[in-house]
């Protein structure tokens, strides 16, 4: 007598994503759980069921996992001007003033502006801004997130001055003037300044940013450096009356008193839509605004060796209370020399192999003599592989010869332990894991360049690549055992394409879309 279940997906070319990567046609769902795969008459002769899904030959994948990124700040992007791509400040000038009415309590932000688009690559200054909006505040987001442009008004409101309590570097002085210029904690100080969307409004940019989400197959996020009432929100949303559509997400604290107070302390707290359990820190700023930290100064900037934006102390003390409540430390380094000061106080409390999975965030430069550090403590490479393909046109005059040899190098990093954690940091970059898995393997950009592909010997294999999205994310989100593969017993959160991404010709990948996405056996997005 066969079985009766809540789904059978049938028809289909499912990549389970099991040790092997088994290929099966077909899987039984109940529950919100994966009962079996298998063959399809195996699957029709021990399964019935009324909700037939006939996958039409095409590729199933379990949900895709982006393993760092900024879901909140995408959903809250939503009330800025989008100044990615502009190439010149003219430009992005044009855009505020087309934008039309400022946002609440009369703020103007926008995001997306980077200088090296631009033909005189340095850092714009708001006097422009200000004979445009003396009376409105203005602040307007680098692309990485790590620098803004303010404008004086925006200045004023923030407390912002000449005379300032800020590391030296991270308000920019000119001639005895501020440029609105501000980077790492002064740029957070600045973007905390900004009015929240109030909670009916918060609640409508999350639901479209978790559609966004669910359109290029992504069913869970890793969401980078969150508040306490960040956190509680997405609780109450995924155990509320909509949380059969909630998106799943692995929060990374930010290391405030009220989240050790609330979180930290407590041990990790999890639900079927919602893991805390790590802390999100950071040690440098980033390579396009010079702050990332280097051993030795900038190529095209001598004397700059960029910011560390955390003491040893600080980030001792972080680890210590991560040690006794059983957290994870993810820790932003970019710069080479960051990447050196984080790994080897990890090494201070990471004694030998273990299994704590504390990641470092990006890990873009990293000397050959750090290398083998990763390994030696069981430290988790939490890379994006778009970086590496939008970064390449500039990365080499930031570095030098010698030093570039040694960025974005993602094989290298995979080889210390076996495995890769792999995501986006969207909205820095695309949202698509689809756009992640291609430049993994191409090394390319969205034009196929360059022909050869950008230091081709880091690229990472579509085996790799796809585990990396999927299986390899889940375990750094420390959630492999419900989520990141199609195996019985785990969460049926799966993904249709349209076409195969492990088989088609490379220069396809990119033109794939998403047909339909299942969280926990039901549908959430179909491709209209």
């Amino acid at each position: 007598m066969k079985t009766s279940t809540g789904l059978i997906v049938y028809n289909a070319k499912i990549y389970t994503v099991d040790p092997a990567i088994t290929v099966t046609e077909a899987m039984a769902v109940n529950d919100g759980k994966i009962l079996s795969t298998g063959s399809a008459k195996d699957i029709l002769g021990r399964y019935k069921s009324e909700n037939m899904l006939d996958a039409g030959g095409k590729a199933v994948f379990p949900g895709f996992i982006d393993a760092h990124c900024h879901f909140y700040g995408y959903a809250l992007n939503f009330r800025s001007v989008v100044l990615n791509g502009c190439n010149s400040f003219n430009e992005v000038l044009e855009k505020l003033k087309k934008a039309g009415h400022p946002g609440k309590d009369g703020w103007i932000v926008g995001r997306g502006w980077d200088q090296n688009l631009w033909k005189e690559k340095v850092f714009p200054d708001c006097k422009a801004l200000d004979d445009l909006f003396p009376d409105n505040p203005v602040v307007l987001t680098r692309i990485d997130g790590h620098v803004v442009l303010a404008n004086s008004k925006a200045l004023l409101v923030a407390g912002i001055g000449v005379h300032h309590a800020f590391n030296a570097g991270e308000v920019e002085i000119k001639n005895g003037r501020l440029t609105g210029i501000l980077s790492e904690n002064a740029a957070d100080h600045m973007k905390q300044s900004v009015p929240k969307p109030d909670p009916e409004e918060l609640q409508k940019l999350l639901s479209r940013a978790r559609e966004d989400c669910f359109s290029v197959g992504l069913t869970t996020v890793s969401d980078a450096g969150l508040e306490a009432a960040t956190v509680g929100l997405f609780d109450s949303l995924s155990s509320g009356k909509d949380s059969a559509g909630m998106i799943r997400i692995y929060a990374m604290l930010e290391p405030s008193r009220e989240n050790i107070s609330k979180y930290i302390s407590k041990g990790i707290y999890r639900t079927p839509r919602l893991f805390v359990g790590s802390v999100k820190v950071y040690s440098d700023g980033s390579l396009g605004s010079r702050t990332a930290l280097l051993k030795q100064q900038y190529h095209d900037m001598p004397g700059q060796h960029g910011i560390r934006v955390i003491t040893a102390d600080s980030l001792r003390k972080i680890c210590r209370l991560c040690l006794e409540h059983g957290y994870q430390v993810n820790t932003h380094a970019i710069g080479d020399s960051a990447n050196k000061f984080v790994l080897d106080i990890y090494g201070e409390y990471l004694v030998g192999e273990n299994d704590r999975r504390w990641r470092i965030e990006h890990c873009q430069v990293v000397d050959p003599s750090d290398l083998e550090k990763f390994r030696k403590y069981s430290v988790v490479p939490s890379i994006q592989a778009t970086h590496a393909t939008s970064d390449m046109g500039w990365a080499k005059e930031r570095l030098g010869n010698e030093r570039i040899r040694w960025a974005y190098a993602y094989k290298e990093l995979m080889k210390q332990n076996g495995w890769i954690a792999n995501g986006t940091d969207f909205p820095i970059e695309n949202i698509s894991p689809v756009n992640t898995f291609y430049a993994a393997v191409a090394r390319k950009d969205l034009k196929g360049n360059p022909p050869g592909g950008f230091q081709p010997e880091n690229a990472l294999s579509r085996e790799e690549a796809l585990r990396s999205i999927t299986i390899w994310a889940a375990r750094a989100d420390c959630w492999e055992d419900e989520i990141g593969s199609l195996e019985p017993g785990k969460n049926a959160d799966f993904v249709i394409l349209d076409r195969d991404i492990m088989q088609i010709n490379e220069s396809e990948i990119p033109m794939t879309r998403v047909t339909s996405t299942y969280l926990s056996g039901k549908q959430v997005y179909k491709k209209p």
